[in-house]
């Protein structure tokens, strides 16, 4: 079994974080999957394995639907870790169908091509004004200033959630999504539930509220799904409501600075953006390959199944390596290079199969507002100092991104 002392790979070495890409290479050299002891997990580091199990039934989120813990040969989390859990596990993200497919035919029609273009003279409004509030200030934290409160805002004004009670959004979701890395601590699972007792509360209060006074919302429109119907209980409607803010935001917030980051350190690509705003399009799905805001996905393998001869058995995990993917010179020319105008890019950075991200027009449209907004109002952006990395692996991002418009 392979240990932090012969694998590159290891999620808590700052060196690692920084720039996760040359281990990957390692990996994909070692083989198609590869057992790591730290974490009890299978890697899988190829595009085409990754991709395929993606879409594998014999996989799923949670096994839950089939096993208790012990069928499973699983440990029950602690019960103090309850309310998390309780949160986490009535998303759809974390089920299976049937239940998964109840709730996302629901929740998809706020999604469709239709509902997610009539958003756009507001995505576009709000980051034309973003910029242009940090281009007359002539600078600052890229990160707070436009990547944050865009997304935020779009999702929040989605779901119908008060500008007063605003705030709280981003810090709760961080708090809980402390728990999605590789081995959280004891303090970033109480942070975690705290957030998750507090968020819980006040989605709660709203969808109450929401029940005597409907709106045009998302929450208003599950209670009317629930009432016509399709069953939802009050736990799936908040679990849905927390997804879709973490989801429908931390990928888009650490895209962009991610993206931003990498073009200040492609002068040449940032060049040729700024003189073709056309490949903007082009940009967004290349950035989001070159480094991915979701580096690993989790799947419990719910029936063996065999990798390239090895066999995974049931009741293991496995750990598919999304920027491991992302870069596999066996799909994608020259990997580590930026390259704005690349034609071939099916990159994983939206997941695939039932869980393919409900968001991605929205997360697109978003990023395409905002880049095109500091192109046009922010020619001159440059850096103003160089950022830090985030200690997390799983969700990868900088603490902020200070620069400046001469």
């Amino acid at each position: 079994m392979a240990g932090p002392t012969d694998l590159a790979f290891d999620p808590w070495d700052p060196a690692f974080v920084a720039d996760p890409y040359p281990a990957y290479a390692q990996l994909r050299a070692r083989g198609r999957v590869i057992r790591y002891e730290p974490t009890d997990q299978w890697l899988v580091p190829h595009h085409a394995d990754v991709s395929a199990l993606l879409r594998d039934r014999r996989l799923g989120r949670t096994y839950q639907h089939r096993f208790s813990h012990e069928e499973f040969g699983r440990t029950p989390p602690p019960p103090e870790h309850e309310p998390f859990h309780t949160l986490n596990d009535h998303g759809m993200l974390d089920l299976e169908p049937p239940d998964h497919t109840r709730i996302r035919r629901l929740v998809s029609k706020a999604f469709t091509p239709r509902t997610v273009e009539r958003l756009r003279p507001y995505v576009e409004g709000l980051a034309n004004d973003l910029v242009a509030a940090l281009a007359a200030n002539g600078g600052g934290d890229l990160l707070t200033d436009v990547a944050e409160p865009l997304p935020v805002a779009v999702i929040a004004e989605m779901l119908g959630i008060p500008e007063a009670e605003r705030g709280q959004l981003r810090p709760w979701s961080a708090d809980i999504c402390g728990m999605y890395e590789l081995n959280p601590s004891e303090e970033t699972a109480a942070r975690a539930v705290r957030a998750s007792v507090e968020f819980s509360d006040c989605l709660r209060e709203l969808i109450a509220a929401r029940r005597q006074e409907p709106g045009e919302d998302l929450i208003s429109g599950l209670i009317a799904a629930h009432d016509e119907g399709d069953r939802l209980t009050e736990q799936e409607m908040i679990s849905t409501a927390v997804l879709l803010l973490n989801a429908g935001h931390e990928a888009t917030v650490n895209a962009t600075v991610n993206g931003w980051w990498a073009l200040l350190r492609n002068p040449d690509q940032l060049a040729a953006l700024r003189a073709d705003h056309s490949l903007v399009p082009a940009a967004i799905e290349e950035l989001m390959r070159y480094d991915t805001p979701l580096q690993l996905f989790e799947r419990w393998v719910l029936d063996d199944i065999e990798i390239d001869g090895t066999t995974i058995p049931r009741g293991s995990e496995i750990a598919m390596l999304f920027g491991s993917a992302n870069h596999d010179p066996a799909v994608f020319t020259d990997p580590a290079r930026l390259d704005l105008a690349r034609k071939d890019n099916p990159h994983i950075s939206f997941s695939a199969g039932i869980h393919y991200c409900i968001g991605a027009p929205l997360a697109r449209m978003e990023l395409a507002a905002s880049m095109t907004a500091l192109l046009r109002q922010a020619p001159t952006l440059a850096l103003a100092e160089e950022p830090k990395r985030k200690p997390n692996f799983v969700i990868r991002g900088l603490e902020g991104l200070r620069v400046e418009v001469r």
